[in-house]
């Protein structure tokens, strides 16, 4: 919006020609974003408060997790707001990356939203049933698989994958193309989501991911770069960057009340939603395999969860009587239960998420 603004004004005076500038863009988006989040922050959670909207906490859970009791939840709330407005400000309106992005964002926010209603306020114990919760996931890929095939500027490799390790590795994968889109968003979208179970831990690692993603973007929207670093150039994807610093601002900035003690859980609302951003910009930029490492800790998570039910049916099959192959999942509950801290296992995680985003940027230039 600043942009349609400010820039044709370049003539009447050279500064407002800083508009042009994606850096300068992504940079004004990541500091509204935060502004935002630490404006709203506190006024959504006195509210929440005060409709004593509040997080019930399982009993088989961790002893330690039930003094979080009633703390003030879909705060995901905070993190839209602060990632959909500076998203709004700073790029432009007419970018198909950015409409599709946003749409994304809003529509699993909407079921998010929906689902923290219907088991908070209206007291439904699993909230919205899990199978439409699946066919809002699976109607997202889908309509984004759709706008990828139709859109002019990759209509030559509409199809195709990154591969990463290897200079200019592409891979097309034709009509496998569409459940790949399906399954990637779907998934990240729903490992996000076993992931925020501890103060801080699924915000920060989100925060990592997008900055990530932010480099990414610049880079595959800027033809001199992605023919240095040897990656697919996408015409106009450079938009995508303010997008990811938007998210990196909003999770950073509701990092501020969620790190514990948390004031405010993101719920749904934010989980789903931030989990689906994601999963939508690695299949935008054709970086849906190096998703896998960039979320490494996301796909942790929800690999324990698998192998923690398909382990358990397994045992009992055999043995009549079901064992447990983790002490609990999602992975972050194993280590609680081992002795470590919260904060521990929280700073741990974002440690190892760090990692694998620095060795997922560097796999372009030893490819």
């Amino acid at each position: 919006m600043l942009y349609y603004l400010f820039y044709p004004l370049k003539d009447i005076f050279f500064g407002f020609n800083v508009f042009n500038y994606i850096t300068f863009r992504g940079a004004g988006a990541a500091i509204t974003a935060l502004l935002i989040s630490f404006f709203i922050g506190p006024k959504i959670i006195r509210t929440l408060t005060f409709h004593q909207i509040g997080e019930t906490i399982r009993k088989n859970g961790p002893e330690s997790h039930l003094k979080k009791e009633g703390t003030p939840t879909m705060g995901g709330i905070i993190v839209l707001l602060a990632i959909i407005l500076p998203t709004i400000l700073w790029s432009k309106l007419n970018n198909e990356y950015i409409i599709l992005i946003l749409i994304s964002t809003t529509w699993m926010g909407m079921i998010g939203f929906l689902d923290d209603y219907l088991k908070i306020i209206k007291k439904y114990s699993k909230g919205l049933i899990a199978r439409y919760k699946l066919f809002g996931q699976i109607g997202l890929g889908l309509f984004i698989s759709i706008a990828i095939h139709n859109m002019s500027t990759i209509s030559d490799y509409s199809t195709f994958i990154s591969i990463p390790f290897i200079a200019n590795g592409m891979l097309n994968i034709g009509w496998l193309y569409t459940p790949l889109t399906i399954i990637v968003i779907t998934g990240t979208s729903n490992a996000v989501n076993l992931t925020d179970g501890l103060d801080g831990l699924a915000t920060g690692l989100i925060a990592i991911a997008s900055l990530a993603f932010a480099a990414i973007a610049y880079a595959s929207g800027r033809i001199d770069f992605s023919n240095y670093l040897n990656i697919l150039y996408i015409p106009n994807s450079g938009e995508l960057f303010i997008f990811c610093l938007s998210l990196a601002g909003a999770s950073i900035g509701f990092l501020w009340f969620n790190a514990n003690p948390a004031k405010i859980f993101m719920g749904d609302t934010g989980s789903l939603s931030l989990g689906a951003a994601l999963g939508t910009i690695a299949v935008l930029l054709k970086k849906e395999i190096l998703l896998l490492l960039i979320g490494g800790v996301f796909v942790i998570e929800a690999l324990s969860v698998i192998i923690q039910v398909y382990y358990f049916k397994y045992t009992k099959k055999r043995a009549g009587e079901g064992k447990r192959f983790f002490l609990m999942a999602p992975l972050h509950h194993h280590f609680e239960l081992k002795g470590w801290p919260e904060n521990h296992v929280v700073i741990r995680f974002w440690i190892i998420g760090i990692l694998l985003a620095l060795i997922s940027l560097s796999t372009f230039k030893i490819q």
